[in-house]
């Protein structure tokens, strides 16, 4: 029998809290006071049968993005553990990019990806969303109603990301169902892995042929030297971890504007920036709510729990951004304190910067050329995508002045 240290907690095993229920994308908060009364870390389950230790406090969390000598991002171990058709296997799986890398093999993968994203310039970027923009407004406009997350907050990232790498538009729906199926994680994973994978491989295998001007021959010709499957690896995570959780950071601030008529005619009228309502999301509302995967590369005490090696640690970002609202309503926690949306300390997230311009301005045009948006449904009866990852709309109706394509007084 193992021996515990006695002030560190061994969590009852036939208990943990289940991220997987339908009842977490319905009240998630209910499930992070449960983790929290566990103590700073808790004991849950991803999926059926796959469990996690859960950080959701503030401090343990940062202690465990910056320790890179006692946690590890390989899941190699963890992966013989679990059924090959487990269905957040697509979301964990280990892969040789910088997600799931330690050490000089992530610093390379790392400055690859921030190397190649530093060539976009910021003009160019706002270009591709002012143009998917216009082509989502136009599909939608004549109807005067529309869902913003399936017809503008998912297609839109679609439409850039393909732009940026060297797609046509014609695969957006392709590469927007593929990402939808995978992050849920319920029994279209599997099938949403395997379509992301063979959209990727097809891509890189077309760069590798023919060089354009565009994130993937970058990739293919930087000095790092990554070979064809490197580089696949780096799209496989670039476009998984740019297109679902900025179209969820889209869709949840417009949720947000949207249910307060009086904060929207602030944003239309100029007098308060987007971004504030991007912010908000991030401190409160974060699109991705658990993730940051760890896994403690031997046996040990953390933050008053007993972490064992091979089961996965993971921040819930969503936790963080729960109790932190409440100790800004109860004077504990400063208004001005940094979230962790984009997580912190050698894996923070490398292209935040173009995340916030992306999201931006996607909802300043929108409500530039629909500036009547008005909510079907009040933000207390929106209902939620289940999945153990995200914080995702399962839709956002509304309806609208319509608009022909060819309206003059588009926006400039």
């Amino acid at each position: 029998m193992t021996t515990y240290p006695p002030d560190q907690q061994d969590f009852d095993l036939s208990a943990p809290v289940r991220l997987w229920e339908d009842g977490f994308a319905l009240d998630p908060y209910t499930y992070y006071d449960t983790l929290r009364a566990q103590g700073p870390v808790g004991w849950a389950e991803l999926a059926p049968g796959v469990p996690a230790y859960v950080v959701t406090d503030r401090r343990a969390a940062l202690d465990l993005l910056h320790d890179e000598e006692t946690f590890s991002h390989d899941p190699r171990a963890w992966e013989t553990t679990v059924a090959d058709d487990s269905p957040v296997l697509g979301m964990m799986r280990w892969r040789p990019n910088s997600l799931f890398a330690d050490g000089a093999a992530h610093v390379r993968y790392r400055s690859s990806l921030i190397d190649t994203f530093d060539r976009i310039e910021p003009h160019d970027l706002r270009a591709l969303v002012h143009r998917a923009v216009r082509v989502l407004v136009n599909r939608i406009g004549p109807r005067g109603e529309a869902d913003l997350v399936g017809e503008f907050a998912r297609p839109l990232m679609a439409l850039v990301f393909n732009s940026l790498f060297g797609l046509p538009d014609s695969q957006s729906d392709r590469l927007n169902a593929a990402l939808g199926k995978m992050m849920e994680g319920g029994d279209q994973a599997a099938a949403g892995e395997a379509e992301f994978g063979g959209y990727v491989l097809e891509l890189i295998g077309t760069k590798a042929q023919m060089r354009g001007d565009d994130l993937p021959s970058w990739l293919l010709d930087h000095p790092a030297g990554l070979t064809p499957e490197e580089v696949a690896w780096q799209v496989f995570l670039t476009l998984g971890a740019g297109h679902e959780p900025t179209a969820n950071l889209v869709s949840n601030a417009l949720s947000r504007i949207l249910g307060h008529s009086l904060y929207y005619s602030t944003l239309t009228g100029g007098a308060r920036p987007v971004m504030d309502a991007v912010v908000e999301v991030l401190h409160h509302e974060t699109p991705l709510a658990n993730y940051g995967v760890h896994f403690a590369r031997r046996p040990l005490a953390f933050h008053g729990a007993w972490i064992r090696a091979a089961v996965p640690v993971v921040i819930s970002f969503g936790a963080l951004a729960h109790f932190a609202e409440q100790e800004v309503t109860t004077g504990r926690h400063p208004k001005d304190a940094s979230h962790l949306s984009w997580s912190a300390g050698p894996h923070a997230c490398p292209v935040k910067q173009h995340t916030l311009l992306i999201a931006t301005e996607a909802i300043e045009r929108l409500t530039q050329w629909l500036p009547d948006l008005e909510p079907v449904l009040p933000r207390e009866r929106l209902t939620w995508r289940p999945g153990p990852f995200h914080r995702s709309l399962t839709a956002l109706p509304v309806r609208f002045t319509p608009r022909s394509p060819d309206q003059p007084g588009d926006p400039s």
